[in-house]
């Protein structure tokens, strides 16, 4: 799959190690596409059409996660991304499937995650729309 960013940039590839264990450092298995992605993109910004985005990078996952209180505020998300904003883009890992989920910063809660793609692929497709 070929990720583009209408304005922006990607960051150079993860080192293969490091994504190879983000997994048992986070305590999820991460969805294969997006592992792929870490390996070809270590994270980047930019805009996909009208809306912008932030990638972490695999070594700043962990932190984010923390610094943001996502397991006290939002249990069973992990958040990869941000809008630049007051959002943030994450899977939700109780859900076998793990589609991708937009979730507000303020007022962070699982019932407030939307689900709004089912793979990295459909989040770039949606967000192009």
């Amino acid at each position: 799959m070929r990720y583009i960013l209408t304005e922006g940039q990607f960051d150079a590839p993860a080192e293969s190690a490091v994504v190879d264990g983000l997994s048992a450092h986070l305590g999820v298995e991460l969805p294969k596409d997006y592992a792929d992605f870490l390996k070809e993109h270590n994270g980047g910004e930019g805009f996909v059409q009208d809306n912008y985005i932030i990638f972490f990078k695999a070594e700043e996952l962990a932190d984010f996660n923390r610094e943001y209180e996502v397991e006290k505020y939002a249990p069973g998300i992990l958040l990869f991304a941000s809008s630049g904003g007051g959002e943030g883009y994450g899977f939700d890992t109780e859900d076998p499937a793990m589609p991708i989920v937009r979730v507000p910063f303020i007022g962070m809660n699982r019932q407030s995650a939307e689900t709004i793609a089912r793979d990295l692929a459909d989040l770039f497709s949606r967000l192009a729309e």
